[in-house]
């Protein structure tokens, strides 16, 4: 599959550039998708939830009333949990959410969500982007040029550049990365893939 390049004012280069069918031609393996995002989702949990049992209740331990003769249901201290302001049975307490998930898993995960975009045509390639000093109205007006203003977006650079990053921080529903650390969940939560001429020669070799 080849794409067109564009500059940075949306305009096309005339070059073409090939991607590589090993990545981004795959046949999409769902279940895979599934795991690395899920795995992702799980990753980004603090774990810190906790609700207090009934020994954790501030509360008198007296028994509330005898056991038997007085015609009602046994019951013990007022921490019971089925009284109100009593413990939670069985309550969430803080654990850690992260499991493992085989390398061979995520790559493949990683070739299904950029086949799936480049598939569904969302996939633009630039030759470069660079701005001068960090400014929100010139990376809005980038957008603008590429016809992607509004949507969900995610720009893929080679390497960090500071200016870009700044300039694009406070723009709604953009991020950025570099080619060597997307993943899985960043490709496909976003309605338009916008990757340098440098940063697409780093994914074809993932």
């Amino acid at each position: 599959m080849e794409l067109a390049v564009y500059n940075q004012q949306g305009q096309d280069t005339g070059r073409r550039v090939s991607l590589n069918e090993e990545v981004f031609g795959i046949t999409p393996n769902e279940h895979a998708l599934y795991l690395d995002v899920k795995q992702y989702l799980a990753n980004q949990r603090q774990g810190t939830h906790k609700s207090k049992e009934r020994s954790e209740v501030s509360g008198s331990t007296r028994k509330l009333h005898k056991q038997k003769g007085g015609g009602g249901s046994r019951i013990g201290d007022i921490n019971s949990p089925v009284l109100v302001g009593g413990g939670r049975v069985f309550g969430p307490r803080p654990r850690d959410y992260r499991f493992k998930l085989n390398r061979k898993v995520k790559d493949l995960a990683r070739r299904s969500a950029l086949s799936l975009k480049a598939a569904a045509g969302e996939i633009i390639v630039v030759d470069d982007i660079n701005f001068a000093a960090p400014k929100t109205k010139e990376f809005v007006n980038f957008a603008k040029n590429l016809k992607v203003e509004g949507k969900k977006l995610l720009l893929v650079l080679a390497e960090q550049n500071n200016n870009v990053y700044l300039s694009m921080r406070n723009v709604p529903d953009a991020r950025i990365m570099t080619a060597s650390d997307i993943n899985t969940y960043a490709v496909l939560n976003n309605k338009a893939l916008i990757v340098t001429e440098k940063g697409l020669e780093v994914i074809n070799k993932l």
